[in-house]
């Protein structure tokens, strides 16, 4: 089994809301990129929910734009064992430490788990936090195909009311 290591987190100190995916798949791995695979809907539904065409955007402009509303991302696993890139593979994780994480970050008020296996771990570790809301939503993964996309925006479109505004408005 190939060792996979995750990304560093993007966020700064104005993010309200983290969602957190469970480990970078390959496509996202080769190319240095959270949710790089073609066939993941994640920069189609959080566009959705932030109302920006993010897919078409550089990926560095897409991490911007995020920020800029207060939301961030990261994984809560730091390295795994995994042949391919599905959850269901993973062996041996390392899971980061989220509640520290999280302590550092004044302005989170909100955490969403993007999919089950992130969902899992997250919530072993933050459901103590009342001070967070915890939101569990369905992957974007292409992978996870029992629900359609247009279902899967509808869970996600909950995460507006956790967004910071948006310059200028």
């Amino acid at each position: 089994m190939a060792l996979k290591s995750a990304f560093p987190p993007s966020v700064d100190a104005d993010t309200r809301l983290l969602i957190l995916g469970s480990l970078p798949g390959d496509a996202s791995i080769r190319q240095g990129e959270y949710y790089a695979h073609r066939g993941n809907a994640f920069w189609h539904l959080i566009g959705d929910v932030l109302e920006e065409d993010l897919r078409g955007q550089p990926y560095p402009l897409r991490l911007k734009r995020l920020r800029a509303r207060g939301v961030g991302l990261w994984d809560v696993m730091e390295r795994a064992e995994r042949e391919g890139s599905l959850d269901s593979r993973i062996r041996g994780a390392e899971l980061r430490d989220l509640g520290l994480f999280a302590a550092r970050l004044p302005a989170l008020r909100a955490i969403a788990f993007n999919g089950k296996t992130a969902a899992i771990h997250g919530r072993r570790q933050l459901n103590a936090r009342s001070d967070l809301t915890l939101i569990d939503l369905p992957s974007t993964s292409g992978a996870y195909a029992s629900l359609s996309r247009e279902a899967k925006r509808q869970h996600w479109m909950t995460l507006r009311e956790h967004l910071a505004s948006s310059p200028g408005t």
